[in-house]
């Protein structure tokens, strides 16, 4: 099923930029008369009409809507560090956005090496994944924050917020995630996944003390986008 990606749809009309245009035109061949189908990004797919073909700019008539097409049972909110190596961050929000989840944070933690990320690149990658896995809407990357600033602003009512570090507290034990999961009658969750050099003890008690409960992804020592990738399976196959 081809799909494509436009915000600009108002008034019974959806228009394509250049980039979408062009693939839409040159690659597909697709002429005025054609059927094409149009994600908006928010969970809204459109049969549309082609009235104008122009490779810079197509123009197409909605002749229906489906509302929360192709989307999941539950929202999912990923708060991942950086990794060193862009491409596997690049690489976990690809792969997560095709089992589904909602919105991405950049977290900066204290022990993190990468401490800059161009958003703008994640966003395109999840535009992509998001038409190739079928769904109407594209999870929101938000800017980078410090992992503290993340923690205090995430203090929800009726969210589960979990958090994974790879060393033990004694005074609060881990508990498996797919146990916490399965316990939980909610829908709304955060999952906070740290730098390849963990979170700080520092960081890690002040999540507890806002309500975060610390979570195992099992016995193997994961990679950072390997570990968040595990947490967008344990929800995915939980409400599936």
């Amino acid at each position: 099923m081809e799909l494509f990606f436009s915000r600009d749809i108002a008034g019974g009309i959806c228009r394509l930029d250049q980039d979408e245009s062009g693939h839409c035109v040159k690659v597909l061949r697709h002429r005025s008369g054609d059927e094409i189908s149009v994600i908006d990004g928010c969970g809204t797919l459109y049969r549309c009409r082609i009235t104008s073909d122009s490779p810079k700019g197509v123009e197409a008539a909605v002749i229906a809507q489906e509302q929360d097409w192709g989307t999941h049972p539950y929202r999912l909110h990923m708060a991942v560090c950086p990794t060193k190596n862009n491409d596997r961050y690049e690489w976990f929000a690809e792969k997560a956005c095709e089992m589904g989840f909602d919105e991405l944070s950049p977290v900066i933690g204290d022990h993190s090496e990468r401490r800059v990320l161009k958003t703008a690149r994640v966003e395109k990658i999840l535009v992509s994944a998001a038409k190739q896995s079928l769904k109407a809407a594209v999870p929101t990357v938000n800017e980078p924050v410090s992992v503290k600033e993340f923690i205090r602003s995430h203090d929800i009512p009726g969210q589960l917020r979990l958090i994974a570090y790879c060393f033990e507290d004694g005074n609060v034990p881990r508990r498996n995630i797919k146990e916490v999961l399965n316990a939980f009658e909610g829908t709304e969750i955060i999952v906070m996944i740290g730098p390849e050099g963990d979170f700080s003890r520092e960081e890690a008690e002040l999540a507890l003390k806002s309500g975060f409960i610390p979570v195992s992804l099992g016995e193997s020592r994961l990679r950072t986008e390997t570990a968040a990738l595990a947490a967008v399976a344990a929800a995915y196959f939980r409400y599936m």
